[in-house]
């Protein structure tokens, strides 16, 4: 959300009352990239990317960093040792402490520190309260697991240059560590995959006190330029050093009283051509590369949390959150790097082909993608994934900073948000006609002019006059209300919030120890400092329903500006040199903020009732790595163009892959207003992202579904119940997420690493475990897709149970007439869905089930499971829960639904919501790709719980190119039941 353009009569009379200082503060409607930092003006990029220049472009260049002999030791699967940095001809030295951690899961870790820093023994500048040392707490934020240490690693080999560490399953994993240069090279099955300091990048920028430098000496008649031009002449060209102690950029000064503290290193994937995540950004899912040639990008990819609103598309410039995990993928094989760093990061990525072998006659030249990293401050750490498949590095990186939230089931249907609803009496006449137009919704949204003059915890007294009488209409049908929630606090008197932030010193502070001053949406405002215990703990109280008055128990809550946005800060953010909790400065924990913020608001929500264990929902715009344990995200301020829809896919893809599933972009984009044809598209689209909401700005024109008109609204009708009927399938999904950090919607490689054509597709995606191929329409005027299909395999029309006809390694071309999603059936599997169109997910809770069946070529095996909870509670974790398996055996002739964790009913104690289970079931089966021969069956035998009965059979023949179907009805049996279906 953002500023709005040409201003309603409500903001005209809003903003009349602000001064014209405050009215330059706040920016404007379009993205301005000169407001952005490209690299040549951030002191630390522009001096890591001159580095690199200069190794790569000396053929003599060896890096300076050395193991000091005799000072590495290895034991209980750690590798410690100390790297000697030279740093002039004169062969002085800095210390650089380095550990390298192998784990039981498979994952190393390295990380080097620097001696002095570490034992605070450095001098800062300014008589700044900063801490001394180098940051080294994101570990306590985001890794949650997955520390252990393999004690079974072994040195395989050591000698006065090198040694190598065998590690991992079955020791497949090996680490050689040079010594002279530094380098790592991580192997698997004796092969090399990942280098660190390949190129001779590595680059720790160690603490130097500052000199004054004193003015020379003036000669008689000589001017102060005639002298600095001398001394230019004379003196040789050194390090720049002028944005080591401070730097400005658009009239900010950041000062720096640790000086330069940056930390740099060059990590190659050997023969990988495909790289994807470092996630948020618009670029493709296969990443491009920054450097030279026609079609790549001039700037590195950068990793710092801002408010860019109207971003543009196909860049590498930064957007609201940062997740620092970078994959590489080539047929059969997936590797990746977790770069834990929360400060401003970059990073380059350069591709190029060995030098051939001339004797290797027929083999190809292989690619290697060779990147860059830099941080501007903290510690050098990073984890490394062997793989080999691509759900081996989402399960390895999840296992360490733990897996999405299992969502409130509502939170998967369909969110109803513009900015703003403008009172209570609107939100419920749009729920009223939600319904009356048949179009189903879970969730209504608040944008902040529901509050009293933007002081959050509060309501317009004019506008919102029932609060509670409004979420008691939208309680009645199961419905939901989310508010907004920031974290700038209005500084203004006679408010409470800001007057117990004040008295209990919970703000971000200056860098001189004051409280911070910023503006923001209320104009004058102060910032709660979420990495404080005591802050937390304050933000708590304020969600408590005796407190946050108006709200009950089905209001959630919207984070939203958390990167922090500041209208009149540096990059509209907050200044570097602010402090936090325990005296670190903002740069060193800027892309953390935002999901500490999150979660403070995700543990207050958990609280606010004694007794009320109720999972949680709160949406964040600002992330990082761990963000995905405590809510959803969604992409930020889009623009209604179909170029924004067609980016919001890879953009959603790329956030799965990368450990946070729950995420989507704004339907129908959030300024300017989107033509009838692309706002239905879109919905179209939306129905696949996880996290599906409708969004609109304050200025763009209502766009509810049913003010759309025929024959859009209708489609879009269709759009929402399709998402409805199958939200057992994308609950299901999110339960494989929460487990192991599979994505919810899976690209091409991810189902099919096998498949080289697939590694660049970015525009077609599975469901889950469905089976289910989506590919939604993204360009005007489009009546046609072109579908990738893999090799071998049989898909169907999901609609028309069409069987698809395929050729190895071939497209197809599908209709997609306005009204059609190109959506297919992957052969070989089952899924669940609902069939009974409801108003709402709680009013489908009790309803029974439809399981279809898509048989492969050769009739064999499909197989599928369905997980349900209560979808509420965290009753789940203490086993109420349904997990069923189903399979469909061709050679028995039968369908089977047993536990899919082989847990034994009677031995899970049956709370309220199982017993009230037992009474939904299984209503109907639906066979597609039937057998000819089951032409004449006219029922089949159902055995269940002791018993057995006939269910009645309809066939319907092939046709026309539509395949043979079976449906199988009024089924009877009970889904948390074992039951068996003989044929």
């Amino acid at each position: 959300m953002h500023v709005p353009g040409p201003l309603s009569s409500r903001w005209t009379a809003y903003l009349g009352l602000l001064s014209a200082l405050s009215a330059a503060f706040m920016p404007a409607v379009a993205v301005k990239e000169h407001d952005f930092k490209k690299c040549h003006q951030s002191g630390f990029c522009k001096r890591n990317r001159e580095f690199a220049d200069h190794a790569l472009a000396t053929s003599s260049w060896e890096s300076p960093y050395n193991v000091a002999p005799d000072s590495g030791s290895f034991k209980d699967g750690q590798y410690q040792a100390v790297i000697l940095k030279t740093i002039d001809s004169s062969g002085e030295t800095v210390r650089l402490p380095i550990t390298v951690s192998f784990l039981e899961s498979g994952t190393a870790r390295v990380t080097v520190d620097e001696e002095k820093r570490q034992k605070g023994e450095i001098e800062l500048r300014h008589d700044s309260k900063a801490r001394k040392e180098r940051y080294n707490e994101a570990e306590d934020w985001v890794i949650v697991g997955g520390m252990t240490l393999d004690k079974a690693a072994k040195v395989d080999y050591e000698d006065k240059t090198q040694i190598t560490v065998k590690y991992g399953p079955t020791s497949k994993f090996e680490a050689t560590i040079k010594f002279s240069p530094f380098s790592i090279d991580f192997k698997r099955d004796g092969n090399s995959h990942i280098k660190f300091n390949d190129q001779g990048l590595l680059n720790v920028e160690h603490w130097r006190p500052k000199v004054e430098k004193a003015e020379p000496e003036k000669k008689e008649g000589e001017s102060t330029e005639e002298n600095k031009e001398e001394e230019t002449k004379e003196e040789p060209k050194g390090e720049d050093e002028s944005t080591w102690w401070d730097e400005t950029f658009g009239g900010n000064t950041d000062t720096k009283p640790r000086g330069p503290e940056s930390v740099g290193l060059d990590i190659s994937f050997v023969g990988y051509e495909h790289v994807y995540g470092i996630p948020s950004h618009t670029s493709p899912l296969s990443l491009k590369q920054t450097r030279g040639g026609e079609g790549n990008y001039q700037e590195p990819y950068r990793m710092y949390n801002a408010d860019v609103f109207e971003y543009i598309l196909d860049s590498p410039m930064t957007l609201y959150g940062s997740i620092p995990f970078l994959q590489a993928h080539r047929k059969d094989s997936s590797v990746g790097v977790f770069w834990l760093n929360a400060a401003e990061t970059w990073v380059d990525i350069t591709k190029a082909k060995d030098s051939k072998n001339p004797l290797s006659l027929g083999s190809k030249a292989r690619t290697n993608t060779h990147t860059h990293w830099f941080s501007e401050s903290g510690l050098l750490d990073v984890f490394v994934f062997l793989g080999p498949t691509p759900k081996d590095l989402t399960a390895k990186y999840t296992e360490l900073t733990g897996t999405t939230a299992m969502p409130q089931e509502f939170s998967l249907g369909y969110h109803q948000c513009r900015w703003n609803y403008v009172s209570d009496e609107d939100v419920r006449d749009v729920d009223r006609k939600m319904d009356k137009f048949k179009l189903p919704y879970d969730v209504i949204w608040l944008d902040i002019e529901y509050t009293d003059e933007k002081k959050y915890f509060t309501w317009d007294k004019h506008t919102f006059t029932d609060p509670i009488g409004m979420g008691k209409q939208l309680d009645s049908h199961g419905r939901k209300l989310v508010t907004i929630i920031d974290p700038h606090i209005k500084n203004v008197g006679d408010y409470h919030v800001v007057a117990e932030l004040k008295s209990k010193d919970l703000g971000v502070k200056t860098k001189d120890g004051n409280l911070y001053e910023g503006w923001c949406w209320p104009g004058s405002s102060h910032w709660i400092d979420t990495f404080s215990p005591a802050a937390r703990e304050w933000w708590s109280s304020l969600f408590k329903y005796d407190k946050f008055k108006g709200t009950m128990e089905n209001t959630w809550i919207w984070n939203d500006m958390n990167e922090p946005s500041v209208f009149n800060g540096p990059e509209t953010t907050m200044p570097k040199d602010n402090l936090h909790d325990g005296n670190w400065e903002h740069r060193d924990v800027h892309n953390l903020n935002g999901m500490t913020f999150q979660n403070a608001t995700f543990h207050a929500l958990i609280t606010r009732k004694p007794g009320e264990l109720r999972r949680p929902f709160v949406l964040t715009r600002a992330f990082f790595s761990g963000s995905q344990r405590v809510g959803a995200m969604w992409t930020g301020d889009n623009q209604a163009d179909w170029g924004h829809l067609k980016a919001s896919i890879p953009m959603v893809l790329n956030q799965g892959i990368s450990g946070f599933p729950f995420s989507g972009a704004d339907v129908g984009g959030f300024f300017g207003n989107p033509e009838k044809e692309l706002l239905t598209r879109w919905y179209q689209a939306g129905a696949f992202y996880p996290f599906f909401r409708g969004h609109a700005h304050i200025d763009a024109r209502r766009r509810e579904p049913y003010l759309i008109g025929e024959p859009y609204t209708p489609i879009i009708a269709a759009a929402l119940r399709l998402r409805y009927s199958l939200l057992p399938s994308w609950y299901t999904a999110f339960r494989h997420a929460h487990l192991d950090g599979t994505p919810v919607i899976k690209p091409m490689f991810y189902t099919h690493p096998s498949e080289e054509a697939g590694l660049a597709i970015e525009d077609q995606f599975f469901v889950g475990n469905t089976g289910l191929l989506a590919k939604p329409v993204t360009e005007k005027d489009q009546t046609t897709v072109d579908m990738w299909i893999p090799d071998g395999e049989v898909y169907y029309d999901y609609f028309t149970y069409r069987a698809i006809p395929t050729a190895r390694g071939k497209t197809v071309t599908l209709d997609a007439p306005m009204e059609k999603i190109p959506l297919l059936m992957r052969g070989g599997h089952v899924f669940a869905r609902r069939d009974v169109p409801r108003r709402s997910s709680a009013l489908m809770r009790w309803d029974d089930y439809t399981l279809v069946v898509t048989l492969p070529k050769d009739g064999k095996v499909a197989e599928g499971d369905l997980y349900v909870d209560d979808g509420d509670s965290f009753d789940f974790q203490d086993g109420q829960y349904i997990h069923r398996r189903f399979v469909f055996d061709g050679t028995a002739k039968t369908l089977a639904s047993v536990d899919a964790e082989g847990r034994d009913a009677a031995a899970v104690k049956e709370g309220p919501w199982m017993k009230q289970m037992r009474s939904v079931g299984v209503d109907k089966i639906v066979v597609v790709g039937a057998p000819a021969n089951w032409a004449g069956k006219k029922s089949v035998r159902v055995e269940s719980e002791g018993k057995a009965w006939e269910a009645k059979v309809e066939f319907t023949a092939a046709e026309q190119g539509r395949a043979a179907f079976a449906v199988i009805k009024k089924v009877g049996a009970r889904i948390g039941a074992d039951w068996k279906i003989e044929f």
